[in-house]
């Protein structure tokens, strides 16, 4: 049975808000949502068939609500101390359920920082399904403090953790997803890039148009 990645409200609280910050984080609070049942329903998929045209998809729903966090004045806090959510979710299943749907363009290479210090940019290895298991972890921290009634905290987790982590991790994601319909699409003809091609073939669930 697949572990629920959203875990219900305990402790309800009420934190009053302006009626634009109750619907910005409702907006958001609906996007994770949408984000994770779609996550576990694609990482269950054992034939894989169409998973990379799917998160494509959802990856780029849940990058606007991040967007949209990352335009807004930071979140300010009465508190300093995070309250207590709840145990985070258990997503090592999850990350490794995705891993065999996308076997075969899981692993690919990311330029960890395009404006690296002195110059520099470091290429490192990456994969899809850790990225998106993070991102998972992440919008789901904030969802039980927004069940909760806690809509400060959870806008300010959600802005806070998309500047710092799922902001990038779900954006070289998209970049690699969008990189495996590219190569479906384009590489077909060309020689040395039939096992590539027959990989994204599979989790595309079909041959390119």
């Amino acid at each position: 049975m697949t572990e629920p990645l959203m875990t219900g409200a305990v402790g309800l609280v009420q934190d009053p808000v302006d009626g634009d910050t109750e619907d910005l984080a409702q907006q958001v609070a609906d996007a994770a949502a949408s984000f994770l049942l779609a996550l576990r329903a694609i990482a269950d998929d054992e034939a894989g068939s169409g998973a990379v045209p799917l998160l494509l998809l959802e990856v780029s729903q849940v990058l606007l609500a991040g967007a949209r966090l990352a335009v807004q004045r930071d979140v300010d806090l009465d508190e300093e101390f995070e309250p207590e959510p709840g145990p985070d979710p258990d997503v090592d299943a999850l990350r490794m359920r995705l891993a065999d749907v996308l076997d075969g363009v899981d692993g690919y290479h990311e330029v960890f920082d395009p404006y690296g210090r002195g110059g520099e940019v470091d290429v490192v290895p990456s994969a899809i399904s850790d990225d998106l298991a993070s991102t998972a972890s992440a919008l789901a921290h904030g969802l039980a403090h927004h069940r909760a009634g806690r809509v400060r905290e959870a806008l300010w987790w959600w802005q806070f953790s998309y500047v710092a982590s799922w902001g990038a991790e779900a954006s070289a994601a998209l970049r690699a997803l969008q990189s495996v319909v590219a190569h479906d699409r384009l590489d077909a003809d060309l020689v040395g890039e039939p096992a590539r091609v027959a990989a994204a073939e599979a989790v595309l669930g079909g041959a390119p148009a």
